[in-house]
């Protein structure tokens, strides 16, 4: 794979600052039952870095220190993660509202038994991975079977109650372009994804979010493979809003790797790029400090969440 940090860390891009922490994303693990071409992680089978229950007894008291609402739970696929159902529970029931970045497939995966049930019990928001409403689009990006799976997968969380419009169930998808593109509008996007899936498979769910692919690990990869990498930094750069800055999702998330280590977002983590660009922090350097007003660390990639209507993990900005 290639290198693609030494590419990004020159850069332009405004200096920004923290602000009140609001959610934790934790990185569960990198093994996943797929394989996504865009994946940024370098998710797999193959990957067996896995978050120890230690480091996963360490959450909830930094949630409670610092006034956290949100424990945004991804991966790879974070329910591979053995004590993701204990760490679910004990959020819920401090009253921390839980999101899971959830494949879909992995509801089908062996070992998964009454895992939709859980979800279920626990209110968590389900945030799902569905690039497209058509089996060949899918497929091509995910994986030979994924969009069969993904739609049962989404009937069956419709059956629990998830999706609907008055359902205190949250059910919200993620697009992301094949290719070296912008997403389209995502407002206009999630009007159509509604129509096919109803239309064809009488699904619902409550938003769509739009995100950009980021010009790292195997999708940056790709592009140097291709000679498109620089190419797309400056699509990502000739479309840079300033407004976006105000609602990029870094300066009000932190984010935790399998080990336990601090990064400004997810993209960062991938980069290794430590928190504020500085000597590298834990989980328990957060027990009794406040962020609020640091230094976010910042490189070209990070035009990928500023480029056109915005990207972060909540859809467009």
């Amino acid at each position: 794979m290639h290198a693609t940090l030494p590419l990004l860390e020159v850069t332009d891009f405004p200096a920004i600052q923290r602000q009140s922490l609001e959610t934790l994303q934790v990185n569960l693990g990198y093994k996943c039952n797929q394989r996504c071409l865009h994946c940024h992680v370098n998710a797999g089978p193959h990957r067996t870095e896995m978050m120890d229950r230690e480091t996963i007894d360490l959450l909830l008291p930094v949630i409670k220190a610092r006034g956290i609402k949100t424990l945004d739970l991804t991966g790879g696929a974070p329910e591979l993660n053995e004590n993701f159902r204990y760490l679910v529970a004990a959020a819920h029931a401090a009253g921390v509202h839980v999101i899971d970045r959830c494949n879909l497939t992995i509801l089908f995966e062996p070992g998964q038994d009454g895992l939709a049930e859980f979800l279920a019990e626990n209110q968590v928001e389900v945030v799902a991975s569905l690039p497209c409403y058509s089996l060949a689009n899918v497929d091509a990006q995910r994986g030979e079977g994924v969009f069969d799976k993904s739609i049962a997968a989404l009937q069956k969380l419709n059956a629990l109650g998830y999706g609907g419009a008055d359902s205190k169930l949250r059910l919200n998808l993620v697009y992301n372009p094949q290719g070296a593109t912008l997403p389209p509008n995502q407002q206009a996007l999630e009007i159509e994804f509604k129509r096919e899936l109803h239309k064809h498979f009488e699904i619902e769910f409550n938003n769509l979010y739009a995100l950009a692919n980021m010009p790292i690990k195997r999708f940056g990869s790709t592009l140097i493979s291709k000679g498109k990498f620089h190419d797309y930094i400056k699509l990502l750069k000739d479309n840079f809003v300033e407004e976006n800055l105000d609602q990029v999702m870094c300066r009000s998330l932190l984010s935790v790797d399998w080990q336990g280590y601090l990064y400004d977002c997810d993209f960062n983590q991938q980069l290794e790029l430590s928190l504020g660009g500085g000597k590298r922090q834990h989980l328990r350097d957060v027990l009794h400090s406040d962020l609020e007003g640091a230094s976010i660390c910042v490189a070209e990639h990070c035009f990928g969440c500023t480029a056109g209507q915005g990207s972060s993990c909540g859809g467009n900005l």
